[in-house]
């Protein structure tokens, strides 16, 4: 063989490119022909199309990208879906905010011109998306790229809305919504951020019509009494029982209004008397349908009061009205009290401006029927959340849900397949558009304005993707998909209503497995956001550290169930294990120069050999286990371990016996094991660590097939992931293994405390107990033993009479005698010894007494008390080595 050499110093902007086109070409990113193996399938969670990947992206998607390339080297045909959301609001808001800068806006430009510049500047940004997630190194089977206004998935959410309302499960109907007076648009109750808000509760005396006398009310929101229909009270508050069914004057309008119970009012807020505004809270609009009051809009699409309130109000913001009504109330001596109060106020998501309860004409999904199929698919183990505690969000939603407002008031989106026709009333949902039906000719019809919720086509992305409604090849092979990656903030909004529609349409849910990440936070725990200014952008990670140490961190840090703190730094973990791989993988490749291949199977194994083996095979065992529960950092863990202490650290540092002995073709034999060992790890390492990893094996001698019989393939993506080997599995050799690691490292331990440099080789004897099963495998190893420990001259002793003057390290079954007293200043370890245990009593000392005090036991936190009793273990530990080996520097 000739030696390679790789680079000295790593650096992956030399072939992250390079690599990833070179996969794009191979074709590995779509699935193989083979119909008789069960697809792995998912579904990208769709980004929006002019939107960036932030760190949220960069973990969700890191994590189906392992997924994908796993089941790739399964041999299963993998198919990952990719694509983007049109996202309404926010894309609209993105244009809007253009069209200001230039000095115009939409309504200047008209729908259909509006419309045609979004299109543009969806052209635009969606290339930077989609090479985000190339630069990322995700293996997305591009071919099959859809968004979700293509024409395609633009006639199937044409025929789910038809179909849902042929099936009387859409509805169009005058309801409270949550309105954006900014975005001017309906927004789903899932699309409403609730958060606490300081505010203040008002105290206002309703005056009653006949005789003297009033009733107090108690409101957060004084500007909409300008709509009240009526007051309230509960029906066994025995303070208004004789007040029921009086009427009382509006203060501030000319109109009277009754006083009725109800058993929602909650005697304890306020002053147990509520005022209904029907038209402004939904609790109030229900209260006003049990007690057929009026409803009365103050308010105008954008947040003004309206002709609906006395003239003095009108076309004043919500907050200038507040302020108002408030000053006229107290000069009219209708404001009683006022105090702080501290409530939940409902946000846009998207935009951030206080939800106004708003009563508009809307279309509906009613949601309960498709509700209940969605929660039995639960029920009977059609979808499994990982983790398991994700399940009680998604079942309380369905249990607890109400119908889906779909329609918004924007440019931008699908537009309602509903036409009017004003002069007969009548309305036409159809799949075609009537205006171009013969059947409709002569007739003035007028399509609804406004577009649906853009959750309305997210929600059959797993089916619509695949070319439903036509039965496609796709669709049969592919749907239901396997599994999905997402966030627990969309598990309503999303997830539950791909369940229901996947169930609705196609018979099945949409998946088996949902996988929720942890939220990505920074290492203060709080969630990354603009306004704090702690977002990491995943392409910076990538430029700094390359998009393998991007993966590899995030992956290693994802405990299932946790939320994932992170800063720029954390990063350096993947990148220094990439690192490491490159430079033993140099090393390696530098000495093959005359060496000659051994085909394994004319390999004979040394213990050595058997246990990297073993190790590799556990390995492997490891990683198959935790990609089976979707445990992404004990498969991350599980790697590192093993290629860097186990590998680098222990197999290629015993190899040097070999490669530096004098025997060719011991030469020969154990050169060609590393190989063996690296190919099989770099398909190992493959998911985690993609773009290294390929690099790497094309560096590899073409003449080297893997050891496990398994095929060369021309590209790593598509090689044979490593199989589990029974007869590789040796746990003798493991447990023996693991006591000349035990030895070597308490010489190395000794070496440490004593600061004996390397070059200086310690003496020693080994003593075994009687029963020590690993005796002879440490007699057999005695060479390596003493390359690995620094040892000059090693002996076997029976009993303890070398000890003296000896330094004693001992471990599971043996002790070690270690002549040191010639290499170090024994006055002066002594005395540095004594101090040692000195300032360990005292700490032990206060310790106990701290136990030992019956408040602290009793008062003290659980994990206070136990970390305490921990610490008196470890310092109870390190006086006993600390004893003993004082014992054997002052032994005569």
């Amino acid at each position: 063989m000739k030696a390679a050499e790789l680079a000295k110093t790593f650096d992956h902007h030399d072939f992250e490119d390079r690599v990833y086109e070179a996969w794009r070409a191979s074709g590995g990113f779509r699935p193989d022909e083979d119909g008789s193996r069960d697809p792995f399938v998912i579904v990208i969670p769709p980004p929006n199309v002019t939107g960036v990947l932030h760190m949220g992206h960069g973990l969700n998607n890191s994590l189906q990208d392992i997924l994908i390339r796993y089941y790739r080297m399964k041999g299963r045909p993998t198919l990952w879906v990719p694509g983007t959301d049109h996202a309404g609001i926010a894309t609209q808001n993105v244009v809007e905010r253009k069209l200001r800068e230039e000095g115009t806006t939409r309504e200047e430009l008209g729908r259909d011109e509006f419309v045609e510049r979004t299109w543009k500047m969806k052209e635009e940004h969606h290339s930077v998306i989609t090479k985000q997630l190339e630069k990322i190194g995700a293996s997305c089977d591009w071919s099959r790229e859809r968004f979700t206004l293509d024409d395609g998935l633009s006639r199937a959410v044409r025929e789910v809305f038809v179909a849902l309302y042929e099936r009387n499960l859409v509805y169009r109907g005058e309801y409270l919504v949550n309105w954006c007076t900014s975005c001017g648009t309906a927004l789903s109750d899932d699309e409403v951020e609730h958060r606490e808000v300081n505010g203040q509760i008002w105290r206002v005396r309703y005056p009653l019509v006949d005789g003297p006398g009033s009733i107090e009310v108690a409101t957060t929101r004084p500007e909409t009494m300008l709509g009240d229909t009526g007051v309230a009270v509960h029906p066994a508050d025995e303070r208004y029982a004789h007040l029921v069914g009086a009427r009382v004057r509006l203060p501030l309008t000319d109109r009277e209004i009754p006083i009725v119970e109800d058993s929602f009012v909650d005697r304890e807020f306020g002053t147990g008397a509520v005022k209904i505004t029907p038209a402004h809270d939904p609790n109030d609009w229900a209260m006003g349908e049990r007690h057929d009051l009026a409803r009365i809009n103050v308010l105008t699409a954008a947040g003004l009061i309206n002709e609906n309130a006395p003239e003095k109000y009108r076309g004043m913001t919500v907050k200038e009205a507040r302020k108002a009504v408030v000053a006229d109330l107290e000069s009219r001596g209708f404001l009683v009290e006022v105090k702080d109060h501290v409530h939940q106020i409902g946000h846009c998501y998207r935009c951030d401006t206080v939800i106004e309860p708003w009563q508009s004409t809307q279309w509906f999904v009613r949601m309960q029927p498709l509700a209940e199929k969605a929660l039995k698919a639960w029920e009977d183990g059609e979808i499994v959340f990982y983790p398991r505690r994700w399940e009680n969000t998604y079942t309380h939603w369905l249990r607890n849900i109400r119908d889906w407002c779909i329609s918004r008031q924007l440019w931008w989106g699908h537009r309602i397949p509903v036409w009017y026709d004003d002069e007969s009333g009548d309305v036409i949902v159809s799949r075609t558009d009537p205006t171009e039906d013969p059947a409709y000719a002569g007739r003035s019809l007028r399509q609804d304005p406004d577009v649906l919720d853009t959750w309305f086509s997210s929600w059959i992305w797993p089916f619509s993707t695949l070319g439903w409604p036509e039965q496609t090849p796709d669709l049969d092979r592919f749907y239901p998909t396997t599994a999905l990656v997402t966030g627990y903030d969309i598990i309503f909004f999303w997830v539950a209503r791909m369940v229901m529609a996947g169930i609705e349409f196609m018979g099945a849910a949409p998946f088996r497995d949902i996988y929720i990440t942890g939220l990505v936070r920074d290492i203060h725990g709080r969630k990354m956001s603009k306004s704090l200014g702690n977002g990491i952008d995943p392409l910076d990670i990538v430029d700094s550290y390359g998009a393998d140490a991007h993966k590899f961190t995030l992956a290693y840090l994802s405990a299932q169930g946790q939320d994932v703190p992170i800063e720029t730094e954390s990063f350096q973990l993947g990148s220094k294990f990439a690192n490491k791989i490159w430079n033993a993988t140099r090393y390696l490749l530098m000495n093959l120069g005359g060496r000659t291949p051994v085909p394994f199977a004319e390999v004979t194994l040394d213990n050595v050999d058997r246990w990297i083996y073993h190790r590799l095979n556990d390995t492997i065992a490891r990683m198959d286990a935790a990609m089976a529960e979707y445990r992404f950092n004990e498969a991350a863990h599980g790697v590192y371990e093993f290629f860097w202490n186990d590998f680098c650290d222990w197999y290629i540092e015993a190899s040097k016996l070999s490669l530096y002995a004098e025997d060719d073709r011991e030469k020969d034999r154990k050169m060609s094991l590393l190989l063996y060992v690296l190919e099989e790890t770099m398909r190992l390492l493959h998911p985690l660590m993609s773009f290294i990893s390929e690099e790497i094996y094309g560096q590899l001698p073409d003449t080297l097939q893997p050891a496990d019989g398994t095929r060369r393939s021309p590209v790593l993506m598509t090689a044979a992931f490593p199989r589990v080997h029974g007869e590789r599995s040796n746990e003798s050799v493991a447990a023996s293994f693991a006591s000349l690691q035990e030895l070597v490292r308490g010489v190395r331990t000794v070496r440490s405390e004593f600061a004996i440099p390397p070059v200086r080789k310690i003496d020693a004897s080994v003593r075994f107990e009687a029963d020590f099963a690993s005796a002879q495998f440490i007699r057999s190893a005695s060479n390596l033993i003493t390359m690995l420990a620094g040892i000059g001259a090693l002996e076997f002793v029976e009993d303890e009479d070398r000890r003296a003057g000896s330094i004693t390290a001992v471990g599971t079954g043996f002790e070690v005698y270690l002549d040191v007293r010639a290499l170090i200043d024994v006055d002066t370890e002594v005395s540095r010894i004594e101090r040692a245990i000195e300032k360990e009593e005292r700490l032990l000392l206060q310790s106990t007494r701290k136990l030992s005090s019956e408040g602290f036991v009793a008062k003290a936190k659980p994990e206070v008390v136990a970390r305490e009793r921990e610490r008196v273990r470890e310092t109870e530990n390190r006086l006993e080595r600390l004893r003993r080996v004082l014992d054997d520097l002052t032994r005569s």
